[in-house]
């Protein structure tokens, strides 16, 4: 899927609040998950219901390390981690990283997941080892490859952005938060400069104004977003459960005609940070 000098990222899950499934959805009905590789380095950004597919191919690989970066604890966000096989497997180990919640430490939280009447294998029973690590709001570190520097954005419970960068090519992966009236500074300092920006797009410009305070934004404030911090590859994401195919392609259109090159996340889709400019001038 990469070389050794791109950076890249899949798509596995694009959808926002609930999986939704369903012949007029063939963009994804799976819940946020992405993955975004340099190398050898693999770095899994939300555990939505698009982990399963992830979780089904290292099998086939054999064992190997994960890293699970979590923008949020919200049940779209997490609610693959239990139905990732490589967490029951003897030789496989599973990190599971983000920022603090306000409520409880990450490893009560996790543990919370797997525990009776709501699912009903505990979390000292899984076979692989899986392992939890609080990071900071502001934090900045190196798995593998690539570079990692993280913000906090704006949700109803704490969320955070990530940007992740290899050999001068980077990506910002921004979901769950929710525009102000001038560009969001946290996130236009993460985003400065980046190749592709991944974008929380879950309401239009017009449904917008009865979702205030609900924690998502539209795909105009991420476009305001991309040319205030020099990006020229927009990706809309978190896409609404209700949304159909054929909405999805009036929105993307209407987002082409603002900022040129502009994607809506479908699943499968692959982009490559070293393309981005290209793409976006197409």
């Amino acid at each position: 899927m990469s070389t050794t000098h791109d950076l890249t990222v899949r798509f596995l899950g694009v959808r926002g609040s609930i999986a939704t499934p369903g012949a007029d959805k063939t963009a994804g009905g799976n819940t946020s998950c992405v993955e975004i590789c340099a190398g050898d380095t693999r770095i899994i950004l939300d555990a939505g219901t698009g982990l399963r597919i992830l979780g089904d191919e290292r099998m086939a690989r054999g064992p190997r390390h994960s890293t699970i970066l979590l923008s949020h604890l919200h049940w779209d966000h997490t609610c693959g981690l239990p139905f990732f096989t490589p967490i029951y497997v003897p030789g496989h180990r599973v990190e599971i990283a983000t920022g603090p919640n306000g409520v409880m430490p990450l490893d009560a939280a996790v543990r919370e997941m797997f525990r009776a009447p709501f699912f009903p294998i505990g979390f000292d029973d899984l076979g692989g080892q899986v392992t939890t690590r609080e990071l900071r709001s502001n934090d900045h570190f190196v798995i593998g490859d690539i570079t990692v520097t993280m913000a906090r954005l704006n949700h109803p419970d704490p969320v955070y952005g990530y940007r992740l960068e290899h050999g001068g090519q980077s990506i910002v992966y921004a979901t769950d938060t929710e525009h102000f009236s001038v560009v969001d500074p946290a996130l236009k300092k993460l985003a400065a400069g980046a190749d592709i920006l991944i974008y929380d797009a879950q309401y239009t410009p017009e449904e917008y104004p009865t979702k205030v305070g609900w924690g998502h934004s539209t795909w105009q404030a991420g476009a305001e977003l991309a040319r205030a911090a020099g990006v020229p590859q927009l990706v809309l994401f978190h896409h609404d459960p209700g949304r159909t195919d054929a909405q999805l392609a009036v929105i993307e259109q209407a987002a082409r005609a603002a900022l040129p090159g502009t994607l809506a996340a479908r699943e499968g889709l692959v982009l490559c940070a070293r393309d981005a400019e290209r793409a976006a001038a197409a």
